[in-house]
């Protein structure tokens, strides 16, 4: 698993950027693709080899061997002995899984079936057997019923999270892949497949001060959290091109929480809170100013391999929770060079577990990893955390990666959806 971002010994040399250019690796070489790049893209292949496949394979042959085991068991057992409830038990087990069609071929075959073995023995003018008949026949009609109800159902929940992927892209849209001079990507990683609605938030705001950058993570999950997400991602648009320093938008935002509280009540009214790190990147200078607010640490990737964690000087409670304690906000400035990319997320990556109860480290995974660009870093992440997890998480997952380009990195790239 840790070679997934681990370059191999022979062709560490090879794959290190050349030094007229060091914040780029030129991919369309085999070997010289970042680390960790081509395992999560071979895990994507066979992803999608097996999307066509059903969940349940063994179900969708259950209804047909329940109608052989049936036909055996009729064969094999004396007269008094009937298999009806197997003929009727087969359509019940098809309507769940099975289309209209299929369930109403599934009751057709099981009741033609049934009458056959019988009107083979001349049993078909048995009362008994007719009325064994006549339940197999109204169970199979009952299971149309079920089959509707369930396929209903079905697109209600498609339709609900259609409507949830659409207010999560409203509120959470997908960052421009170049903003002031950057190259910018983001992902956003749902625990459950199909799950879009969730507390993590990510926004980037190109300003006169330079680019402005936000990664949140938001107490509780639904729609509470998403209303909160939205309040969050306002106010820091607006304060991000109206406050002249970081430390002045990181208040804003926590006077925004606070207005926010009033209306709430319960548990958010005491517990509401959202951890936060801000960023800002000047268009000139090369550095980095972040301010923390109780989130995960910051990384930055330098165009050698060279990874820097950007701890805050002051430790700093959580956006929402100025109650508790008030100190001014202070920046801290870290260098941020030609080719370097700086990496913020949620703890949903450090919190990623295996089965051994192993939390992800991003600081040991990505030390001394060179990718070609960010889109290229966060697909190499979240293959890792799915080798790592085996394919399971218990939280969201937001990743925000931003790369000072070299003067030779090519405008045009590949980017890649927030919500896969």
């Amino acid at each position: 698993m840790r070679r997934s971002l681990r370059h191999a010994d022979a062709g560490l040399g090879e794959a290190s950027p050349p030094p007229e250019d060091p914040g780029w690796n030129d991919s369309s070489s085999p070997d010289r693709r970042p680390a960790g790049f081509d395992r999560p893209r071979r895990a994507r292949r066979r992803r999608a080899r097996h999307r066509g496949r059903s969940p349940y394979p063994i179900v969708e042959l259950l209804p047909g061997l329940i109608i052989v085991v049936a036909i055996v068991l009729d064969q094999v057992t004396p007269t008094a002995f009937t298999a009806s409830p197997l003929f009727a038990a087969a359509p019940l087990v098809a309507a769940p899984f099975y289309s209209f069609a299929r369930t109403l071929l599934v009751g057709i075959v099981s009741t033609a079936v049934f009458l056959g073995l019988h009107l083979g023995t001349g049993n078909l003018d048995n009362t008994s057997t007719i009325s064994q008949g006549l339940n197999v026949f109204t169970v199979s009609v009952l299971a149309l019923a079920i089959n509707g109800v369930v396929r209903r159902s079905g697109e209600r929940l498609a339709s609900a999270r259609v409507i949830a992927e659409a207010a999560q892209r409203a509120v959470l849209p997908t960052p421009a892949p170049r903003i002031g001079g950057l190259h910018i990507a983001a992902r956003y990683e749902a625990a459950e497949e199909g799950a879009f609605i969730g507390g993590d938030l990510f926004a980037v705001q190109d300003t006169a001060y330079g680019v402005r950058l936000v990664v949140g993570d938001v107490r509780g999950k639904g729609m509470g959290a998403v209303e909160t997400v939205a309040v969050v991602i306002g106010a820091f648009r607006e304060a991000a091109e109206q406050e002249s320093s970081l430390e002045g938008v990181a208040q804003r935002l926590e006077r925004a929480l606070a207005r926010e509280g009033t209306r709430r009540s319960g548990i958010d009214l005491f517990e509401g809170f959202t951890t936060a790190v801000l960023a800002e990147i000047p268009h000139v200078e090369g550095m980095v100013r972040v301010v923390n607010r109780g989130h995960p640490e910051p990384l930055v990737l330098a165009a050698d391999g060279a990874l820097t964690v950007l701890a805050p000087s002051d430790p700093a409670l959580p956006l929402g929770m100025g109650e508790l304690g008030a100190w001014p906000d202070r920046a801290d400035e870290i260098p941020y060079g030609t080719g370097s990319t700086l990496l913020l997320y949620t703890d949903g990556l450090t919190e990623a577990r295996n089965a051994a109860g192993v939390f992800y480290n991003p600081r040991e995974r990505l030390a001394g990893r060179i990718f070609p660009g960010p889109d290229e870093l966060l697909e190499a992440i979240v293959g890792d955390v799915r080798l790592h997890t085996g394919g399971g998480s218990t939280d969201d997952m937001a990743l925000l990666a931003v790369c000072r380009p070299t003067a030779r990195q090519p405008e045009r790239r590949r980017t890649m959806p927030v919500v896969p």
